[in-house]
């Protein structure tokens, strides 16, 4: 098969590049999976060994594709092709006792995570309804994958809800050491970390990965970021793709300037730019390059297609959010009419909550859909608890495992005796099941060690059969006969087909590859595109993802940009690339739909169109004719910021829409900083912002 058949001017010469450091600007929908798996395949026909190529990207779809690409074209490929996080895992893996930990480590899940931060919180005696855990999570994994040290940590997190979220993460670290576990933020922090401690083990990686390549570079993080420099210093075969104006997950700790920053980091590479776009129709790029010019951190990407002009953008104004859902449903009853599929159509928003009102409008018009990552199978208790068994059963020192389920079913173990146990455990620092010793906790640890004992000599369905009928977590959830407990039975019988398939797959039996898989598995991966159903997600989500017709739905201001993102300049830039990415989607059909008044959150908001809107060239918009009033379509800067700064005084009391109340700590003739409750913390605006208000004396 000839590599370079069907690929333009500029993939070829990607494709085609063997040695040193190469970056490729890939716009949406330029072809960016088919250069990557193309040259991996290039490169083992030019007799490069495969074993000695690394593949990295973000999703385990994105994984399984490249994979599954490349072994069409090459007959033999030991290439390592997958995400960040499961090459960290690897990694540890393979050095776990340099490490400090056992073949048999946990990983501990988000939901995990949450119930430790809990516990620390109350041990240390602070209310966590006022220290927020989700706050105190956010800040421990901002340390991890800043890779800040302990010195630094304790420098840089110095206001008072910070300095508590310090003294948890330090008592964290502890309980993932005492119960041999590490959380997500390690599969990539340890890794790094062994790299910059040991030169041997360093070598050894990068004697055995001498092509790297690397998907979503912009997408990096510091420590993803340190992981693939490391790696890729001796050789300097670095290949990364990526786009700017796709960056979009800041608030994972992701950083655009590594791919900004690439050929400041490697002066002699190749520089590529993929212009061709072979999704959308020439209206729909260009209302997305008028959008994403605006931003002044970019590279110039500037999107065409052989895909034809197209139809105009369709914009609609409404009364309010349900008038909303009525004119998008008008316009999917047209578009059924004209051929389309429900499964060819999505709808697009930027926060979760707005999905309850188009799901009831979808419901009224009997029309199939789906909310993507709305709710997790791997989220459901019954899933959970019965996990927990299975990592029990693996690691017996997993004390989070152990609490959770020692008493499911219940079996008279009380939290009064959980508390006795945890301070043995705490005075002889081992782990809760070393200090099981009343009669009911003998008769759990003995059902756990024979588990233990069965798991070695059956496959993994059949672990599954004997863990739901000794523990009787089936038989309590029959002998309640509830409409609920039928559905969780259903979710404990599906979880067996996770386990056959998982089985026929790989061929492992092994339960801690198995736990090691399902923890990487991503949300996303429950998005089936073979379902004829209309898709409703958000921005986010949508990544990587296209239809023949979208909608953008609740394009307002505070909504889409959002009213966190207003006050900061680099916030700001990130919404409109993440407006840039929903407007890529599409491929035929584009619609945009916002509402003069919305409810969310239980309030009613009068919001003037998104400023996105005003950016599209007025050429590429059909504005319908239910347009209400004669409101100017973009965001008029005068309406949210006054032309003189305000004089804020220390000490005076302002509030903010999202944010609430809050104290003015420091100002001068650009900027004001208030302090607000404990889980928003200290914030800074620029002191013209009309966001905030004054407290009326």
């Amino acid at each position: 098969m000839n590599i370079l058949e069907g690929l333009n001017k500029e993939q070829k010469e990607a494709v085609s590049h063997i040695n040193g450091p190469c970056l490729v600007l890939a716009g949406a929908g330029s072809g960016k999976t088919k250069v990557l798996t193309m040259r991996i395949a290039n490169l083992i026909n030019h007799g490069i060994y495969s074993g000695n190529i690394l593949a990295i990207t973000f999703t385990n779809k994105a994984a399984k594709e490249m994979r599954e690409r490349v072994n069409k074209v090459v007959t033999q490929n030991y290439a390592f092709v997958g995400t960040f996080h499961s090459f960290g895992l690897k990694i540890i893996r393979e050095n776990y006792e340099r490490l400090g930990l056992t073949r048999n480590f946990t990983i501990v899940d988000s939901d995990d995570v949450t119930s430790i931060i809990k516990k620390i919180l109350k041990d240390l005696d602070y209310d966590y309804k006022m220290y927020s855990p989700g706050f105190i999570k956010n800040k421990i994994s901002f340390i991890k994958n800043e890779m800040l040290s302990d010195g630094e940590v304790e420098k840089y997190l110095a206001s008072p809800p910070e300095q508590v979220a310090v003294k948890v993460y330090f008592e964290y670290q502890k309980v993932l050491k005492r119960n041999n576990a590490v959380d997500f933020d390690d599969l990539l922090k340890l890794p790094v970390e062994l790299f910059l401690k040991d030169e041997k083990v360093l070598n050894q990686y990068q004697e055995r990965y001498q092509y790297i390549l690397v998907d979503e570079y912009q997408d990096t993080n510091e420590v993803q970021y340190k992981m693939i420099k490391k790696l890729a210093e001796k050789y300097r075969n670095l290949f990364v793709v990526g786009d700017i104006n796709q960056s979009i997950y800041g608030f994972r700790w992701s950083n655009y300037r590594n791919i900004l920053n690439f050929e400041k980091d490697y002066p002699e590479a190749l520089s590529i730019t993929l212009n061709q776009n072979y999704r959308s129709t020439n209206t729909i790029l260009n209302a997305a390059n008028s959008v994403i010019k605006n931003n002044t951190e970019s590279k110039e990407v500037k999107l065409f297609s052989e895909l034809g002009e197209g139809v105009k953008v369709k914009y609609m104004r409404s009364y309010d959010e349900k008038h909303e859902v009525t004119l998008i449903i008008e316009e999917i009853k047209k578009l059924l009419n004209e051929g389309y599929k429900y499964q060819d159509i999505a709808i697009l928003y930027r926060t979760n909550a707005q999905s309850r009102t188009i799901e009831e409008g979808m419901l009224k018009a009997n029309f199939p859909y789906k909310v993507v990552g709305s709710y997790y199978f791997y989220k459901r208790k019954e899933i959970k608890d019965l996990l927990s068994y299975l990592r029990l059963i693996s690691n017996y020192k997993d004390d989070v495992s152990l609490l959770r389920i020692i008493n499911v079913p219940k079996r008279g173990i009380g939290n009064k005796s959980i508390e006795e146990l945890e301070k043995i455990a705490k005075e002889n620092n081992t782990c809760l099941f070393e200090v099981l010793n009343k009669p009911k906790e003998i008769e759990f640890k003995n059902l756990i060690l024979e588990l233990i004992e069965l798991s070695k000599s059956v496959d993994l369905t059949e672990l599954i059969d004997l863990i739901l009928e000794k523990t009787k977590l089936k038989e309590e959830l029959e002998n309640d006969k509830s409409l609920e407990s039928e559905l969780r039975i259903e979710n404990l019988m599906e979880f067996k087909s996770i386990t056959e398939n998982y089985q026929k797959e790989t061929g492992t039996v092994n339960l801690e590859d198995f736990l090691e898989d399902i923890s990487l598995v991503a949300d996303v991966s429950e998005h089936n595109e073979n379902d004829n159903v209309i898709t409703l997600m958000t921005m986010h989500s949508a990544k990587g993802l296209e239809f023949r017709a979208v909608f953008l739905a609740g394009m307002e201001e505070n909504i889409m940009p959002h009213s966190m993102s207003m006050q900061e300049k680099e916030e700001l830039e990130e919404e409109r690339r993440l407006c840039y990415v929903a407007i890529t989607r599409a491929k035929e059909r584009l619609y945009i739909t916002n509402a003069k008044r919305r409810m969310l959150f239980g309030n009613t908001n009068m919001n003037a169109p998104s400023r996105f809107i005003g950016e599209i060239d007025d050429s590429l918009i059909e504005k319908a004719s239910i347009m209400i009033d004669k409101e100017q379509n973009a965001f008029n800067k005068d309406e949210h910021y006054n032309k003189e700064g305000t004089n804020y005084h220390h000490g005076e009391i302002v509030y903010h829409m999202s944010f609430g109340k809050g104290v003015v700590v420091d100002s001068d003739d650009k900027f004001v900083t208030i302090a607000f409750e404990k889980r928003f913390g200290v914030k800074k605006f620029l002191n013209n912002y009309s966001g905030l208000k004054r407290e009326n004396k």
